[in-house]
């Protein structure tokens, strides 16, 4: 609770929860429908185009804690508000779940709901012209339940450890941001037809997800040195 009235004051916060996913999920398909595609392009193919186009919310989920995550720590050092947190009896376990569930929730709530309103637009668009709805799929189903709660939860331990190393909010989002790189990289590989965007792939994408957020638990616990905090940092 604390966590969330602090973000509450950076409009910056607040603005990429809401200008995001709102851009995501709604400029694509009306990109789609002024410049044709929905009309002029094969059946299969649309469908395999706006398949790959879904996961944009994939990279979604993990940029949007580069903005939260990357604040946690650094933020609360340089507005003198983390020593007395360092200070209290609650252990290093808590006080990093407690952050992690501060930017892990809103990042993926907004994803979602980015999500719901791009299967709803593009639905609206291609119902009369296929004739039946392309999502939700079990594709889609995937993605949303697996692959953007793992990428969300990849994120933001690795911003918590980047925020905990750095002396610099900016220097902090730069680094955690790079985050995205190798989902992009799926996203593209989608674009390209080189990989399948099915539930299949999606399974293994988030089994290698979740190898990640196990490993970096753990990194991140290590990274953590309130010591160190507390009397070092300056």
């Amino acid at each position: 609770m604390k966590e969330f009235a602090v973000f509450r004051k950076k409009s910056y916060i607040i603005y990429s929860l809401v200008a995001l996913p709102l851009i995501l999920s709604l400029l694509l398909p009306l990109a789609f429908y002024f410049t044709h595609v929905f009309t002029e392009v094969p059946a299969s193919v649309l469908v395999t185009l706006l398949r790959s186009e879904s996961t944009i919310f994939i990279i979604l989920a993990a940029l949007l804690p580069a903005v939260i995550g990357s604040y946690s720590i650094i933020g609360e050092k340089l507005e003198k508000s983390l020593e007395p947190l360092l200070a209290t009896p609650s252990s290093d376990g808590e006080l990093l779940l407690g952050k992690s569930l501060a930017a892990f929730v809103p990042s993926v709530g907004a994803s979602y709901i980015g999500a719901a309103l791009f299967i709803i637009v593009v639905d609206w668009f291609t119902f009369p012209v296929l004739g039946y709805l392309i999502f939700p799929d079990w594709g889609m189903v995937v993605m949303l339940l697996s692959t953007v709660p793992l990428a969300c939860a990849f994120s933001v331990e690795l911003n918590i450890i980047v925020s905990s190393r750095v002396n610099d909010v900016r220097a902090a989002q730069q680094l955690g941001s790079l985050v995205v790189l190798p989902l992009i990289a799926i996203y593209i590989l989608g674009q390209t037809g080189t990989v399948e965007i099915d539930p299949y792939h999606l399974l293994i994408i988030s089994a290698i997800l979740l190898l990640a957020d196990v490993l970096l638990s753990f990194a991140s616990r290590r990274t953590f040195q309130r010591e160190e905090i507390l009397t070092k940092w300056k």
